[in-house]
């Protein structure tokens, strides 16, 4: 079944007054910092810390939305996917209307200011990183389903007769829907994953997050032979995106933290 989408999934505004516009895509980061909230509150890990609602409240919207996902993704972006951008016009870092937000720039931007919170209270950094790992998916979830309704980061093109046409493809080509593929996958899959993992087996503290690592880097790896390239970058090395390249980093972190974690349990 081919799909030819409206021009609604071409960034499309909830509200708009004049030049003021709320947009869908602005509306799932914030109901993603939302739901993560609800969810940690009653969260195990939470109240194992005793660490009050106040404070869950402070590390979910300032340290991890703000500082965290929003600053981190940006910054990640500018240097991963824009640098030649940012060395010709370091202001284009602010350029935030031009879009442009990095899932591992912002993945360090949070442990960055989950490492910060966890100084500044007297929480246990690797408890902190498993709650949160945890409750990630749900955002991955909402913001992919962002990216579809925005009509970015499509999918290649496709000659099966699965496809979509979005409104923003220049070519007007049917192609994979790889925000759909990656939101099924980062939002449910391993939310299911690590929900089952956390609730049937003891681990150390930090081997959920190195679980994350490994589960969101072997199927990102796998989507982006699905999703097109940036279209200013390409490939990068030799039939690999930038994408790959970052998650390969992520997978052998995450293995080495998991090996790390099961040795400390060991012994």
């Amino acid at each position: 079944m081919i799909v030819t989408l409206p021009e609604f999934f071409n960034n499309p505004s909830i509200l708009e007054i004049g030049n003021f516009r709320i947009q869908y895509y602005a509306l799932t980061w914030i109901l993603s910092a939302v739901f993560i909230y609800l969810y940690l509150k009653k969260h195990p890990i939470k109240e194992s810390m005793q660490m009050t609602d106040d404070l869950l409240n402070d590390l979910i919207f300032m340290y991890g939305l703000f500082f965290g996902a929003m600053l981190g993704g940006r910054v990640g972006y500018m240097l991963f996917y824009g640098l030649d951008q940012l060395l010709s016009n370091p202001l284009s870092l602010f350029f935030v209307w031009e879009g442009g937000l990095s899932f591992h720039g912002g993945l360090i931007g949070v442990v960055v200011s989950i490492t910060i919170f966890a100084k500044r209270y007297g929480f246990n950094f690797w408890k902190l990183a498993d709650m949160i790992s945890v409750s990630i998916p749900i955002g991955l979830f909402l913001v992919r389903i962002g990216n579809f309704l925005n009509g970015e980061l499509y999918g290649r093109p496709t000659d099966s007769n699965w496809g979509f046409i979005f409104p923003t493809d220049p070519f007007q080509l049917p192609r994979h829907p790889s925000q759909l593929y990656e939101g099924i996958y980062e939002g449910i899959i391993i939310f299911v994953l690590l929900l089952m993992v956390q609730r049937f087996w003891t681990l150390a503290s930090g081997s959920i997050s190195g679980l994350f690592l490994i589960s969101y880097g072997l199927g990102r790896f796998i989507i982006e032979y699905f999703r097109q390239p940036d279209w200013h970058i390409g490939f990068v090395l030799g039939d690999l995106t930038m994408g790959p390249l970052l998650c390969i980093t992520m997978i052998i972190l995450g293995t080495l933290l998991l090996l790390r974690k099961e040795n400390e349990t060991v012994s």
